[in-house]
């Protein structure tokens, strides 16, 4: 097999391409090679500055050299002995870093065939729609729910998609940038507020027949914005923290919590509780078959694509300013 390249972070703001060696598969493998894949912009800019609390899961998981990247689509060049799963040339996603070549195990059954009608870069987004998905959910969402989303990344804009989905009567959007907005009216927002959290009250209120809503999420991952989100919540409502802070010794609760008795959930990747049905290769086929349906798109969500070699400029770019970005991708072809 031919050597193939990697994005590494090797120490704090530093993203190297290296050199790795691939061994041809084994029985019960097969190898992919990689066609493009999607930087998830919030978490990889977090691991790039390598900067978190001592103790929390961010310190203990970002250790150099660091391999950044889940969101994976390769073509598959190479099969071992055994292997009648999987096909020369077919298309699969996995939840595997930025690297030009994997290997895989038929047995672990940790990736999914990509159907014919979805393009590769849409294929892209299949592990950040299972996150998004799996917080939807951990909500436990009912038709006719007025719901807030703060925060209309990546993650904030599939949230948003999902919630459309799922048949709530109001899906406000709030986020600072107004671009980002005219997106999520598009994927079903009804309602958008341009700005802060903290003045979104009276907005909420105007447009959920004089209540709060009855759940919001904070997909922001800043300690800061989790309490203004708390008081947009109405009695006994539900307050989903998807946004995972870096900094959690800052993140800190406020009276709303008491004086209105609300439940606030906490989503973490694709895991749900004692749901062997809803696994993340299930989540991931259904978000195909919404893409395929056309109940969700996400063409329009993504924003540039670079070549893997300008690794250390894409990175220090986004944490420099992330205003003008959704999806950004790397195109292994170039």
């Amino acid at each position: 097999m031919p050597n193939g390249r990697a994005i590494v972070f090797t120490d704090k703001l530093k993203a190297e391409i290296q050199t790795i060696d691939l061994a041809d598969p084994g029985p019960g493998e097969f190898i992919t090679r990689t066609l493009v894949s999607l930087i998830s912009t919030g978490t990889e800019c977090i691991c790039f500055r390598a900067e978190s609390d001592p103790g929390s899961h961010w310190d203990s998981w970002v250790k150099h050299p660091f391999n950044p990247g889940y969101s994976n689509v390769g073509e598959v060049i190479a099969v071992g002995e055994g292997v009648d799963q999987v096909e020369l040339g077919q298309r699969i996603f996995t939840s595997r870093p930025h690297h030009e070549f994997h290997c895989h195990s038929v047995s672990a059954g940790d990736y999914n065939m990509i159907p014919d009608a979805i393009s590769n870069e849409e294929a892209t987004w299949a592990k950040l729609a299972t996150i998004s998905q799996t917080g939807v959910r951990r909500a436990e969402v009912e038709l006719g729910d007025s719901v807030v989303v703060v925060g209309l990344g990546p993650l904030g804009l599939l949230i948003t998609q999902y919630l459309r989905v799922s048949g709530c009567e109001r899906i406000i959007a709030i986020d600072p940038l107004q671009d980002r907005l005219d997106v999520a009216l598009k994927h079903g927002a009804t309602h958008t507020f341009q700005g802060s959290a903290a003045d979104a009250a009276d907005f909420v209120t105007e447009n959920c027949d004089g209540d709060l809503a009855d759940i919001t999420f904070d997909v922001t991952g800043h300690y800061s914005v989790f309490p203004m989100v708390l008081k947009l919540a109405k009695r006994f409502g539900k307050v989903m923290l998807v946004g995972d802070s870096p900094h959690p010794h800052l993140q800190h609760l406020e009276a709303d919590l008491i004086t209105r008795q609300l439940h606030v959930r906490g989503s973490h990747n694709e895991m749900l509780a004692c749901d062997e049905k809803w696994n993340a290769n299930r989540q991931r086929d259904l978000f195909f078959t919404y893409l395929e349906r056309g109940q969700m798109t996400v063409k329009d969500m993504i924003s540039q694509t670079y070549n893997p070699e300008d690794a250390q400029t894409v990175y220090s770019n986004l944490i420099e300013d992330r205003t003008g970005t959704m999806g950004v991708l790397f195109n292994w072809r170039a």
